[in-house]
C-alpha cells in the first residue's frame, strides 16, 4: 500500500533563507514554495522601459520604484511575492528589517504571462488588495496591446479602466504620472494571431 508523501511546509524564516542561496526565484505561499516561470524577451522590455521611464518621471519626487528582484510580504496572506514593478512612496518598509523585502508598496505593476495571467488578474490581486497602502494595480499584457488598471477611491471601492490603443493615456494617479500606452509598448512586436 502506497501512502501519499506528506506536503513539505517550510515557515517564512526558512524559506527566506533557502530564498538566498537558490539559483531560481521562488514565492512563498503559507507555508509552499512555488517555483516562479521564465521570462521573455517583451517581458523583459517592458518592465525595463517602463523602470527607466518611472525613474526619470519621479525624480525629485518622493516616490521610488522597485524592479523584480524586491521581493513583497503580504501579510494578510502569508505571502512572498516578487512583482514585477512596485513603486513606494517615502521610506522602504521592509519586512523584519531586510533589504529584499518590502511591506508598502502604492502602484503595482504586473506583465501578464501566459502561465500567470489568470493569477495575476484573480487571486493575486485579491491577496495585493489587502495591502494597506497598495492604491493601484496595473497589468500589461505582452501579447497584445492591452493594459488593465485598477485603481482605489477613497471609499475604499476598486475602479477598473482599459486600455486597448496606443495613442490612450494612461494617468497613474496614485504616483501622479502619465504616459502613453504607446511608451509601455515601444519596441515590442506582437506575433500574428494563430487561427
Amino acid at each position: 500500500m502506497q501512502t501519499a508523501a506528506a506536503k513539505i511546509r517550510y515557515t517564512p524564516e526558512e524559506y527566506l533563507a533557502l530564498e538566498e542561496q537558490a539559483e531560481f526565484k521562488s514565492e512563498y505561499h503559507n507555508g509552499e514554495i512555488i517555483p516562479m516561470t521564465g521570462v521573455s524577451f517583451s517581458r523583459d522590455r517592458i518592465i525595463t522601459r517602463l523602470c527607466a521611464y518611472l525613474l526619470q518621471a519621479l525624480q525629485d519626487k518622493n516616490y521610488e520604484p522597485f524592479s523584480s528582484d524586491v521581493r513583497l510580504w503580504i501579510a494578510k496572506y502569508h505571502k512572498f511575492t516578487y512583482p514585477d514593478l512596485m513603486v513606494i512612496q517615502g521610506q522602504p518598509q521592509p519586512y523584519q528589517d531586510r533589504t529584499d523585502t518590502l511591506t508598502n508598496p502604492k502602484l503595482i505593476i504586473e506583465v501578464l504571462s501566459k502561465s500567470t495571467q489568470d493569477y495575476d488578474q484573480g487571486d493575486k490581486f485579491k491577496y495585493y488588495r489587502s495591502i494597506p497602502d497598495l492604491q493601484e494595480y496595473l497589468l500589461i499584457n505582452q501579447y497584445e496591446l492591452d493594459v488593465q488598471q485598477y485603481t482605489k477611491t477613497d471609499s475604499d471601492f476598486w475602479m477598473f479602466r482599459a486600455y486597448e490603443t496606443a495613442a490612450d493615456t494612461l494617468s497613474l494617479t496614485s504616483i501622479n504620472v502619465e504616459l502613453t500606452v504607446a511608451t509601455l509598448y515601444e519596441g515590442i512586436t506582437f506575433e500574428p494571431a494563430k487561427s
